[in-house]
């Protein structure tokens, strides 16, 4: 057999390249690889944050111990007594009480009827008025348009007491005056009950109106048009109204003839001052 005969290796560019020979390559060149913000591996904690985490804990519970240690070899305080010490009273003579000018309760809490106008001499007493001058809470709900309604708006208006007084002059000339005392436990009812007063009286036709002098609240009213009845002579009428604490004052005025407004502003001027 014949020999193979080796043949040389040809490069891609066709050149024979002597047996044995490596083909050299220029060396490429080295690129490191930059990681991307990505793929960066996270960063491990030191053991510097994890001690001083430690730290403070047991700083802490150390500390509240040895507090706790120092309270506790402490003596405990000593509370003040609850009963307070008694007070020596002044010597001299006790203080008298106040008048009934100085101090208004004693006024309004003792007889409501002598803080009433006195009967003028002449007159005769009125005689719808009771012997005792009291009005209890039926009579003032009587006196009334709607007494039922009345009635319950007295019981809610936290009515007390009432007192009365009236006389007559000839056969046709009255008046009667009346204190309406409330308890106003909750509200402030007596100027409630003024207003409403004032309100029916004004709303009447032919009505004329002037503050009474002396008073914050009072007013006088005189009506002009009468009220007329078959068989019965013409009645005129005017009213005042006033409240003061706890008290609502009114008083009326009736005859058969136009009333003049100095009558009843003198009736109403006379009775405020007394409250």
């Amino acid at each position: 057999m014949r020999d193979v005969l080796q043949v040389p290796e040809v490069e891609e560019t066709g050149a024979a390249r002597p047996p044995g020979d490596e083909p050299i390559h220029p060396a490429a060149p080295v690129t490191e690889a930059v990681p991307s913000a990505g793929s960066r591996p996270p960063r491990r904690r030191g053991r510097t944050t994890t001690l001083i985490a430690g730290a403070a804990v047991l700083g802490v519970v150390a500390g509240s111990c040895v507090g706790y240690l120092i309270q506790a070899d402490r003596e405990p305080t000593k509370l003040p007594s609850l009963s307070q010490p008694v007070l020596a009273q002044a010597k001299g003579p006790a203080p008298e009480p106040l008048s009934a000018a100085q101090d208004r309760r004693v006024k309004t809490d003792g007889d409501l009827r002598k803080l009433l106008l006195k009967k003028p001499n002449g007159a005769k007493a009125a005689e719808w008025s009771g012997s005792d001058g009291w009005m209890t809470l039926a009579d003032m709900a009587e006196s009334y348009h709607k007494p039922a309604g009345a009635f319950s708006d007295l019981v809610a208006e936290e009515f007390r007491r009432a007192a009365d007084t009236g006389w007559q002059v000839g056969r046709t000339y009255g008046v009667e005056i009346r204190l309406m005392q409330f308890r106003q436990e909750e509200e402030v009812q007596a100027s409630d009950v003024a207003d409403g007063e004032n309100y029916g009286e004004d709303g009447e036709d032919g009505t004329k109106s002037w503050p009474v002098p002396g008073s914050d609240n009072g007013m006088v009213y005189v009506h002009t048009k009468p009220d007329t009845k078959p068989g019965y002579l013409p009645q005129y009428n005017a009213t005042a109204v006033a409240w003061r604490g706890d008290i609502v004052m009114k008083i009326f005025v009736w005859d058969a003839k136009p009333i003049p407004k100095a009558k009843i502003m003198d009736l109403a001027e006379r009775q405020v001052k007394k409250l």
